[in-house]
């Protein structure tokens, strides 16, 4: 066993703790506050236990109201990072506010690694757990899944563990729920040894490519694969990251497009510095699955995100469906991204019991235009079971999304359990999943 400590779990300090202020993307105000943070865990009990109403605040990435409220808020960017690793378990426990980028750091030095990220490793374990969000490769869960045990505090301060062993009939229930449970303090994680990659980028792929034989070949080429185009019927950036001796490298031509001979920026006029390597050298996986690099400002900023899990063996016909409104599109649009992520078995997971591809938009900041196109884009994926991402923009009704989770109502049981007075409720979770 061996264990790591860090005065702070994340980056704010200061003035930053003052208020909840805005989401990372300045899009979302999460609320007038008052927002605490605790620096332990006994403190945590005490503030949850004397509030009526609180939500807890993670990264603050999220593009949707998920986390926001009109009550207290909390933030965990304060409490110790309490890593402790089990290297013949292949575990570590966690504080909830530690970001990937850190905790993948500190797992290779003791020769472990994270099976799965998300592009950006800025987004924090708690956070990212709670939302469903991912990575992407055919095989690879959600991140989420690999949580094998819960630590939160409850809505009268008391605090519960829960487990995938020993309380199986709930815990996939647990794990994603929306910060609707409690405050999560700690989690464990499963870890695999650790391994090394190679990332590689392919430009101006054939509009030929588009068909599902061939967008299953291009997101079955590597262990994640992200394909990076603009509506216009061809994948403008393919985003190869594989295993080293288990992978086949690629070829310079691929389905009709070429290998690029210089780093790239997924927005095509950004520079390429924030990006991780994509020479084709190998390197710790923690340094070429996230798309960007922990020491850099993620990605744009100034942007609104979207995202829908659909069937991935209807991925062609969902593109075809949305690219005639293209020209709509565009004008609004940063990138989009098309990822897979494998099915898992918890209960809020848009990913629940079925293998997805993710159509994602990443548009400019432009919130009403924007919300005025959405409606005519979710109409066109309708007939594909879209499941949007929590953490995300979206305006599908809320009779819709509940109609995509099978195990709704046995969420909602174990809500009323747990929280039968709706200490960590919000408007956001009241209007889609009930009060």
């Amino acid at each position: 066993m061996t264990s790591q400590n860090a005065t702070s779990a994340g980056s704010a300090s200061g003035p930053e703790l003052a208020r909840p202020g805005l989401s990372w993307s300045g899009t979302v105000d999460y609320g007038p506050g008052p927002l605490h943070a605790p620096t332990s865990v006994d403190q945590l009990r005490a503030l949850v236990g004397r509030s009526g109403r609180i939500r807890a605040l993670g990264t603050r990435h999220s593009f949707s109201a998920v986390a926001a409220s009109d009550a207290d808020l909390v933030t965990l960017a304060m409490m110790p990072s309490d890593l402790e690793f089990d290297t013949a378990a292949r575990t570590v426990r966690v504080a909830a506010g530690v970001r990937y980028g850190e905790l993948a750091v500190a797992a290779a030095e003791v020769g472990l690694a994270l099976a799965n990220t998300g592009s950006l490793p800025h987004i924090s374990v708690g956070g990212a757990s709670a939302t469903g969000t991912h990575g992407s490769g055919d095989a690879n869960r959600s991140l989420a899944s690999a949580v094998r045990a819960v630590e939160l505090v409850t809505a009268g301060g008391d605090l519960l563990t829960l487990s995938r062993e020993g309380d199986p009939e709930i815990f996939d229930g647990v794990v994603l729920s929306l910060g609707m449970l409690g405050v999560v303090t700690h989690l464990t994680l499963d870890l695999v040894p650790a391994f090394s990659m190679r990332q590689s980028v392919h430009l101006d792929l054939s509009p030929q490519a588009m068909t599902q034989e061939a967008l299953s070949d291009q997101l079955g080429a590597g262990y994640s694969v992200s394909l990076f185009h603009r509506w216009d019927g061809r994948i403008a950036q393919a985003w190869v990251k594989q295993v080293v001796d288990v992978d086949a490298p690629l070829p310079d031509q691929w389905h009709g497009g070429h290998r690029a001979t210089h780093p790239v920026h997924p927005l095509p006029d950004l520079p390429a510095d924030p990006c991780t390597d994509q020479s084709g050298q190998p390197g710790p996986s923690h340094e070429r699955l996230p798309h960007f690099r922990l020491e850099f400002t993620p990605s744009n900023g100034e942007e609104i995100q979207s995202e829908y899990f659909v069937t991935r063996e209807q991925v062609a016909d969902a593109l075809a469906a949305v690219t005639d409104l293209g020209e709509r599109i565009r004008p609004l649009l940063h990138a989009s991204e098309v990822r897979t992520v494998a099915a898992d078995d918890l209960w809020l997971s848009p990913a629940h019991q079925r293998d997805s591809a993710c159509v994602h938009f990443t548009w400019k900041q432009l919130p009403a235009e924007v919300e005025a196109l959405l409606p005519e884009i979710e109409e066109r994926l309708a007939p594909f079971a879209p499941r949007p991402h929590w953490g995300k923009v979206f305006t599908t009704g809320p009779e819709t999304v509940r109609a995509q989770y099978a195990r709704l109502e046995d969420f909602q049981a174990l809500r009323n359990r747990m929280d039968p007075d709706r200490v960590f409720r919000n408007a956001y979770v009241d209007r889609l999943l009930g009060e």
